[in-house]
């Protein structure tokens, strides 16, 4: 098996339960990706009515992630023919899933609290592993949560389906030993280390707005508090509804304002990376947006909410930066990049997150840190 070869399943009953979950049964509808050059994305929806079965199983078994949602509303059962929109709820790629489970390292009779149910698949697996009665699976969207509890059902799966705010957990059914996150937060929600015991081990993705992203692995201490590490490897998910940014407001860019040289420019914002995580943690609610060249507007911007902004002009190596507002939010990120730098450019698998009621942080081995937005 690939996954095995590849090194995304290590156990044998992780294999076992990827050769017995049947992935077609969640994904019986999804949408697949039609790129038209110089036009918007269109979203294709396919089903075995709508394609020829063995184009349709060969697309469902593909390690890839296939979107079931776009616009926070709209299914492929919805729509005749391709259409756009914005993805809000996806299967996640089969090496993906798997991995995390492997990472969670769950035990027999663990119960599992899973955030973001989906299409259902992830849950079967830990189904399959640890049986129904010990998942517990929260989807904010009652449409979603619906589709997997027929999904689930048709697989032979009955797990504990909760509708509702992930980021509470479900208290009824805690304490947890394993929780594990298939959208991603900006912070460890505080519900969930209330929900568990020492030593349940928390597994999500931290994002934010700039775009950087990364796996945590976090162990719980016993206190309310957790602590743990980026995992190595890009890893991204769908923000939760609730970690959603709101539309970015344009500031005036006509007024007073500081323009300068810089030689770290907005190459940071795009690529992935350490870098560009530290840029996110020092401007936690800022929001990059690249216009694209021509019009009136610069080609790369970042943006705050309280209207302060850094506005780029050139090109790599020759860029020069405006800012303007209440805060210079350009030297903010040059300052973090450059504690970064001088403690020898760490990896991000070395960055580790101590996440406590009072508040939470981001620090590198230099004893530098960051803290992370609250609820």
């Amino acid at each position: 098996m690939r996954l095995e070869r590849d090194g995304y399943i290590r156990t044998p009953q992780w294999r076992a339960a990827v050769e017995e979950v049947p992935r077609h049964e969640f994904v019986r509808q999804f949408f697949d990706r039609v790129d038209v050059s110089n036009a918007p994305t269109l979203w294709d929806p396919t089903s075995p009515e709508r394609s020829t079965i063995d184009r349709w199983l060969l697309l469902a078994y593909k390690d890839a992630s296939h979107v079931t949602q776009l616009d926070g509303r709209v299914a492929p059962g919805d729509v005749a023919g391709p259409v756009e929109g914005n993805p809000t709820s996806s299967s996640t790629m089969p090496s993906l899933v798997v991995r995390m489970w492997e990472d969670l390292e769950v035990r027999d009779g663990d119960r599992v609290l899973e955030i973001g149910t989906g299409t259902g698949y992830s849950a079967a697996l830990g189904c399959h592993r640890l049986g129904p009665d010990n998942i517990t699976s929260v989807e904010f969207d009652p449409g979603v949560s619906e589709r997997a509890r027929q999904a689930l059902a048709r697989a032979g799966y009955r797990p504990q389906l909760i509708v509702g705010d992930g980021e509470k957990g479900s208290p009824g059914r805690a304490p947890y030993d394993r929780i594990i996150a298939t959208c991603s937060f900006r912070y460890v929600p505080q519900a969930w280390l209330e929900q568990s015991k020492p030593g349940t081990i928390i597994l999500v993705t931290l994002s934010g707005w700039i775009g950087a992203t990364g796996l945590v692995k976090l162990t719980v201490t016993g206190d309310g508090s957790a602590e743990g590490q980026f995992l190595p490897g890009y890893v991204s998910f769908m923000p939760s509804r609730a970690h959603s940014p709101e539309p970015a407001l344009i500031p005036d860019m006509l007024g007073d304002a500081d323009t300068r040289k810089t030689g770290l420019g907005p190459d940071v914002l795009m690529t992935y990376g350490p870098a560009q995580l530290v840029a996110q943690l020092a401007l936690p609610e800022a929001q990059y947006i690249h216009f694209g060249h021509g019009g009136d507007l610069p080609e790369h911007l970042l943006v705050q909410p309280d209207a302060s902004y850094a506005a780029f002009t050139g090109t790599a190596g020759n860029w020069t930066v405006r800012q303007g507002g209440p805060r210079r939010v350009w030297d903010q990120v040059e300052r973090a990049v450059e504690d970064w730098h001088s403690s020898g450019e760490p990896r991000i698998e070395t960055f580790r997150v101590i996440a406590a009621a009072a508040e939470q942080r981001v620090q590198i081995l230099s004893g530098h840190s960051w803290r992370l937005p609250s609820s």
